[in-house]
């Protein structure tokens, strides 16, 4: 199971993915494109992590893992937290974080896409 800053690390290494503390200092919210991808604890280890999910897959993966469920003061619909207890999977934890990222991605004006697509070409 990752520690905070494995999971930090991660979140801040996508593409143009930025930390932010809106909330206060104890919740770290990760965001791409000025939109929150991610939202977890500043705590070692920390208890979950709250990340966006596709609806159909949201239903599929509550019902599978009992440590998923809906997000206090989020969307039920979209968002998912997941309880770092060890039950969920590391590779399926960071295949969630992935997710998460790509619809937010998605979701955001052509425009900023564009732009973060160009700062990682000319990055690399």
């Amino acid at each position: 199971m990752p520690d905070y800053d494995a999971l930090r690390e991660y979140l801040l290494s996508k593409p143009s993915a930025t930390e932010d503390f809106p909330f206060g200092p104890d919740d770290m919210v990760a965001k791409v494109g000025g939109k929150m991808f991610a939202l977890m604890g500043v705590q070692n280890p920390p208890k979950s992590i709250i990340l966006k999910c596709d609806p159909d897959y949201a239903l599929e993966l509550r019902a599978e893992y009992p440590a998923i469920t809906t997000a206090p003061y989020m969307s039920k619909q979209h968002w998912n937290a997941i309880k770092l207890d060890g039950s969920v999977p590391d590779e399926m934890l960071f295949g969630c974080i992935d997710d998460s990222y790509r619809l937010v991605l998605k979701g955001l004006t052509k425009k900023v896409r564009e732009e973060i697509e160009a700062s990682t070409t000319s990055a690399g």
